[in-house]
């Protein structure tokens, strides 16, 4: 009697499939992130990853945007505790710095999470780590709740800049342009010619992250 163990099975035979959850979506959109881009992360891709139809994953999910938001949210739980010792203004810029490199790691959802809206547990606990460093600073509360938003959407806005790298060509367009400028038509633009194109990333985003943190304590909201 020979084995037929080609003969294909019934489903009542197949091993079961794990049960849909949302943590199983969002981390199966995490992998596809890491692995190809958001571009991919969508529905119909996730459904086959998982699987299933894509109507299934809408039963946990809303839309793509949620989606994306979730995402964003799971690897913003990536980001290291806040350090327990130092200045409350150093501890605060490392940990804006920590989530914008979190950001360049992944340049596809950096220009994503200029408009996403993340509310899940790792968002709300960098809101909280951020606000308290502000309040230990002695920042006013109202100050340091329009702060945050400030923060955040520098940082963000400095990843997604750089979520595209401009080709040789194009920067030595800019460097030409700003270099060979009229001085008698823009006489500003060709005394700091070198200032405006120099320093690094992450120089600027440091710089940019003391003026605004020095800003926002001295600054009151308006009525």
């Amino acid at each position: 009697m020979t084995d037929r163990s080609d003969t294909p099975r019934s489903r009542r035979e197949r091993p079961a499939k794990p049960a849909l959850t949302r943590e199983g979506i969002v981390a199966a959109a995490v992998a596809v992130l890491r692995a190809e881009g958001l571009p991919k992360v969508t529905m119909r891709r996730l459904a086959q990853e998982l699987d299933t139809g894509p109507a299934s994953l809408y039963v946990y999910v809303r839309n793509t945007a949620e989606l994306h938001a979730a995402v964003l949210d799971e690897l913003l739980g990536t980001i290291g505790p806040v350090p327990a010792r130092g200045p409350w203004k150093e501890r605060l810029e490392g940990v804006l710095t920590a989530y914008a490199l979190m950001l360049f790691d992944h340049p596809t959802l950096a220009r994503s999470a200029l408009t996403a809206r993340p509310s899940g547990p790792h968002y709300l606990n960098l809101i909280e780590s951020l606000l308290a460093l502000l309040d230990e600073g002695g920042v006013p509360p109202a100050q340091a709740a329009w702060g945050v938003d400030l923060l955040l959407q520098h940082a963000t806005a400095t990843a997604a800049e750089h979520a595209t790298e401009a080709s040789a060509e194009d920067w030595d367009a800019v460097r030409r342009a700003v270099r060979d400028i009229d001085a008698g038509r823009h006489p500003h633009v060709a005394a700091l010619a070198g200032e405006l194109l120099s320093g690094e990333p992450a120089s600027r985003l440091s710089w940019a992250l003391r003026t605004l943190i020095a800003g926002i304590e001295r600054t009151a909201v308006p009525d």
